[in-house]
């Protein structure tokens, strides 16, 4: 599966395959991102075509979230030890079948197996080959790179918010209590077409015989991810902030769009619409505004791009607070755009800190272990929340929670990125 051949490194920075790269890759991880927001947004018709309360409804974006976090060590590993293009690739053409069948699901056991499962199972392998792939064709533009290809989260997220809510809206016109099925059906064959795409155009970056030296001599193990990560105090606090980032994130977009068409009255399009549209617009323009200044920044202190990590997660704690206490809907969606713009700033910054402090040929697998880590814990998100909310009896209630978990993730990181940064990244690159 390997494709790779020695040619210099320097030559293939300076070309345009590096952006066709990125180009493939953003659109991969559009797809990915407007994957999962599909079951976000038509989540209401699915607790009400199968009679779920919402804590089982909580409980299959859980399994989801488990499952993809027990399978991404696998598919780290597999990231560091064959050909990355066709990791990613495959990886988009299975899951997007997954999510066709999800629409076919009559029932709880195969909406858990094709939604939690295969689904889940199949994004698993993505995410570290993605990433990693992505790296090695950016060094200088790394952080700039990893910004872009973020955006196509953002644009995801918000097309699948309003996308899967009106598909469903029309088909129920159609087929009263199934319009939802649609949404899955259509979002899985537009993955089909788009991983086709990639197997004729992406390609592995070609690498120098050093670095072929180097990714054979080292053949990591499905483990060795973990061990670099968690005896490295850098990638170790990133880790746990992520963490506290994906579970907040995976709790607010499984339960706002229930939360505008419950207690706000919006339909299923206008509530996918207006739960990501105006918190990724802003988090667009904030990971743009990080990914350069991050760049910027690094060049005289690498521990920038944590400190701006930090800021991100105490910045977008406030609005989180601010959120449990209206239901004026320019309020919320102010604080939904504040949120995600600071949000933002953690996000541009991810793989380019953890690529600071680890080694390349083991990319792959220490995304894997950030990644298998950060939706461990998220995955506890929806079937929380959904607990806490049917408890309390609103969904506003837990929103302070969200924002104090941010805020202490985001003083540790501050701390850290002072003690510990400039000695990892030295102690990587032989200073």
């Amino acid at each position: 599966m390997n494709s790779e051949s020695p040619v210099q490194t320097g030559t293939l920075e300076k070309s345009w395959v590096k952006w066709e790269v990125l180009l493939l890759l953003w659109m991969a991880y559009l797809l990915n991102q407007g994957d999962r927001q599909v079951f976000n947004t038509v989540l209401p018709s699915i607790r009400e075509a199968l009679s779920l309360t919402d804590t089982s409804v909580g409980l299959i974006a859980t399994i989801f979230n488990l499952f993809y976090a027990f399978m991404v060590p696998l598919g780290g590993w597999a990231g560091d030890r064959f050909s990355r293009k066709w990791v990613v690739t495959i990886s988009i053409l299975f899951w997007s079948v997954a999510t066709m069948f999800t629409g076919l699901a009559n029932g709880v056991f195969l909406l858990v197996m094709m939604r939690s499962v295969a689904t889940g199972g199949g994004e698993a392998f993505f995410g570290p080959a993605n990433y990693s792939l992505l790296g090695q064709y950016h060094t200088d533009t790394r952080a700039r790179a990893m910004s872009i290809h973020q955006t196509a989260y953002y644009v995801g997220v918000i097309l699948a918010g309003w996308l899967a809510g009106a598909i469903a809206d029309y088909f129920d016109t159609l087929n009263p209590g199934n319009g939802w099925k649609y949404s899955f059906i259509i979002f899985g064959a537009a993955g089909i077409i788009w991983g086709i795409l990639m197997a004729v155009r992406l390609k592995d970056k070609p690498l120098s015989k050093e670095e072929i030296a180097a990714r054979d001599a080292a053949r990591p193990g499905i483990l060795d991810g973990f061990k670099t990560v968690f005896t490295t105090p850098t990638a170790a606090v990133l880790t746990i902030g992520f963490s506290g980032l994906i579970f907040v994130i995976t709790g607010y977009m499984t339960w706002i769009p229930a939360f505008l068409q419950e207690e706000l009255g919006q339909s299923q399009a206008a509530a996918g619409f207006n739960s990501m549209f105006w918190t990724y617009v802003a988090a667009f323009i904030g990971v743009l505004i990080a990914g350069g200044l991050s760049d910027r920044l690094a060049r005289k202190h690498h521990r920038s791009r944590m400190i701006l990590q930090a800021l991100g997660l105490i910045g977008g704690a406030l609005p989180l607070l601010f959120m449990s206490h209206s239901k004026v809907l320019w309020v919320l969606y102010l604080c939904f755009a504040v949120w995600g713009f600071f949000r933002a700033f953690f996000d541009a910054n991810t793989y380019a800190v953890l690529y600071d402090v680890t080694p390349e040929p083991l990319h792959a697998s220490c995304s894997s272990a950030m990644i298998t880590t950060g939706f461990a814990v998220g995955a506890l998100a929806p079937v929380v929340l959904g607990a806490m909310k049917q408890s309390l009896g609103s969904l506003q209630a837990t929103f302070p929670v969200l924002g104090i978990i941010w805020l202490v993730c985001g003083v540790l990181m501050a701390v850290v990125s002072y003690t510990h940064y400039q000695k990892d990244y030295d102690k990587m690159n032989n200073r």
